[in-house]
């Protein structure tokens, strides 16, 4: 404000003198909300509120401006700083800002910031610029570009993921038809650009980014590249070796289990995991060895002459090596 007159910043934001930096904030957050013209369209009284509210805000938010402030009384701004604040007739350019928030967030970040570096042009004193032994003018800095990009989260199945899938979504009350790929993982970030928010009366136009979060599946599992699962398997089938039927993202495919292989070894289908550039990585089947919960008498008896045939024990060598 010029030197012609005084004004309570503390009062018109309705806070004691000694309140700190985040009392000042709120206050002005919920003043400006109540002002704000897009709140008021056509109330002269409420944008010119408004204005004196962000007046006092810029002021008490810039330590150098508050104490040159509570210093000076009402000729802080000619106390010799750099940067004065914009005075009751500053310029504010409620157009360039897509949405009261937009707006909001701007300002707290303008007039947070070091002296001199407020977005708002300076008013000066009155008849421009001095020149001579005159109090110099600051100079307003170039404004910071609002952001107009947008997020959103989309889920989708694994399934979706695997084979890609398509969303519709509504931003600013557009519906936005989306084309997710095959082969996105969980945490994947998708960008549509010139879908995001878009700023009244200039055509400006920020991205939409996607945030894809891929649902967990009951069989298959992702790690890094790697498309996995536990393939169950029986007794005999790991002693005896077999050729069992098993199901991969495509469908079913036969599979040859070498006789005498341990549970826990893992099978290798070319060509079968994860979409990927360039073709398809590998999927990877590790057996797990499923007991039976009970056995019947032709199977005990079974276990029985195996347990009598056996020609070594499984804890060969296990007690020499563990002994301490």
């Amino acid at each position: 404000m010029s030197g012609s007159g005084y004004k309570d910043y503390f009062q018109v934001l309705g806070v004691d003198r000694s309140a700190d930096a985040d009392s000042v904030k709120r206050a002005f957050r919920k003043l400006a909300r109540q002002y704000h013209p897009d709140v008021n369209p056509g109330n002269a009284s409420a944008e010119a509120r408004f204005k004196e509210i962000s007046e006092a805000y810029e002021v008490l938010s810039d330590p150098d401006k508050r104490r040159r402030y509570e210093q000076f009384g009402q000729y802080w701004n000619q106390s010799g700083a750099s940067g004065g604040a914009a005075g009751p007739g500053m310029d504010v350019d409620f157009g360039r800002y897509g949405n009261f928030d937009d707006f909001i967030g701007d300002l707290l970040g303008r007039f947070g910031g070091p002296a001199g570096g407020g977005g708002f042009q300076s008013s000066g004193f009155p008849g421009g610029g001095f020149s001579g032994g005159g109090f110099p003018r600051g100079n307003a800095a170039a404004r910071t570009p609002v952001n107009l990009d947008a997020e959103a989260s989309v889920s989708i199945t694994f399934a979706e993921a695997f084979r890609g899938t398509e969303r519709t979504l509504s931003v600013n009350n557009e519906r936005v038809q989306v084309r997710i790929p095959s082969g996105v993982k969980n945490g994947s970030r998708l960008r549509l650009k010139d879908k995001g928010n878009l700023q009244p009366g200039t055509g400006r136009r920020g991205d939409l980014f996607l945030n894809l979060n891929v649902k967990d599946h009951p069989v298959w599992r992702l790690e890094d590249d790697q498309l996995k699962a536990d393939l169950p398997v029986s007794l005999d089938e790991l002693a005896l070796g077999a050729t069992v039927t098993v199901m991969t993202p495509d469908g079913e495919a036969q599979v040859a289990i070498p006789a005498c292989t341990a549970p826990g070894r893992s099978l290798r289908l070319k060509s079968k995991g994860w979409p990927a550039k360039g073709g398809r990585g590998d999927l990877l089947l590790t057996l797990a060895l499923v007991m039976p919960t009970s056995w019947s008498p032709e199977e005990q008896q079974l276990l029985e002459q195996l347990r009598r045939q056996r020609s070594e024990s499984p804890r060969h060598g296990w007690l020499r090596s563990a002994a301490l």
